[in-house]
């Protein structure tokens, strides 16, 4: 079974709260193991979180306080080029996706698409 460590980076509680729950059971259905290895409530803990725990795969919120998701996204692609990040965010239009993109984003999947979506983002391997 595939295991992936994953950082989730949300300014909500509560997103980061259902990510934890629902991430370990989706990806057990499609063969993966999923451990949450923490969680970060701004750019800047994020840069630190995944410079602490070198996840492979943060799943980063583009608007958050403190320090956005592009510049954390940069600053953590900076330090660990083989750490997948994949934009979650409710901003899903294409001047937001290319910006996120020209920051080292790999993948983009819109809060509120199905949780295979994101489980395949995870799962692909650049």
């Amino acid at each position: 079974m595939t295991s992936i460590r994953v950082l989730i980076v949300d300014d909500m509680a509560q997103v980061r709260r259902d990510l934890c729950t629902v991430l370990p059971l989706a990806g057990q259905a499609a063969g993966l193991e999923i451990e949450v290895v923490g969680e970060a409530g701004n750019g800047q803990e994020a840069i630190a979180q995944a410079a602490a725990l070198r996840p492979d795969v943060v799943l980063m919120d583009l608007g958050m306080p403190v320090m956005d998701g592009c510049e954390a996204t940069r600053q953590i692609k900076a330090c660990s080029p083989d750490c997948r990040v994949i934009a979650l965010t409710i901003h899903g239009d294409e001047t937001v996706q290319q910006k996120a993109a020209q920051a080292g984003v790999d993948d983009f999947v819109v809060k509120g698409a199905p949780i295979t979506s994101l489980i395949q983002a995870m799962a692909k391997e650049e």
